[in-house]
């Protein structure tokens, strides 16, 4: 066993953990935290995608123990005063969701993209998100949905 102590959320947490689980395990195991899903087990969905020290990541890819001394937002945490994230209400307005097993993921990839880039073209979006994939939608609604996002930020802003 090994202890780590990370921030998730902007909490603290420390725990003893075996050498070999996965962040994503422990994200959603030790602290059910329930939004981070696991996919594929091969690191080729995104589904697990999870902001590490301000960088999209996936999970899944990532041993707890390599994430010791980090801090980690997931899904529950882009919204922590229970206002939804501009790409998450983007998602809603711009129905970028069918079953949503791969949203949350998409989402947090999404706001990694605008942090870094807040007027992403179209041509952007797609390449910032190619590491998520989505079985149902096509992607065109979810494209759609970090525009609608990008302006409603820029709007903020100006």
């Amino acid at each position: 066993m090994s202890k780590i102590t990370l921030k998730v959320n902007q909490k603290s947490h420390s725990h003893d953990v075996e050498p070999r689980t996965l962040l994503a395990h422990y994200l959603r195991e030790q602290l059910s935290l329930t939004g981070t899903h696991i996919g594929c087990d091969t690191s080729s969905c995104g589904s697990c995608t999870v902001h590490m020290d301000g960088m999209a990541v996936k999970s899944c890819t990532i041993l707890a123990v390599q994430a010791d001394g980090s801090e980690i937002t997931t899904i529950e945490g882009l919204a922590p005063n229970g206002q939804l994230h501009a790409v998450q209400q983007g998602f809603k307005e711009c129905h970028g969701l069918q079953c949503g097993f791969c949203t949350t993921g998409m989402i947090m990839a999404a706001a990694d993209l605008l942090e870094r880039n807040p007027d992403p073209s179209e041509e952007d979006i797609r390449h910032g998100l190619e590491g998520n994939f989505c079985r149902c939608t096509g992607y065109h609604n979810i494209v759609r949905s970090v525009q609608w996002a990008a302006k409603s930020m820029s709007e903020l802003v100006n």
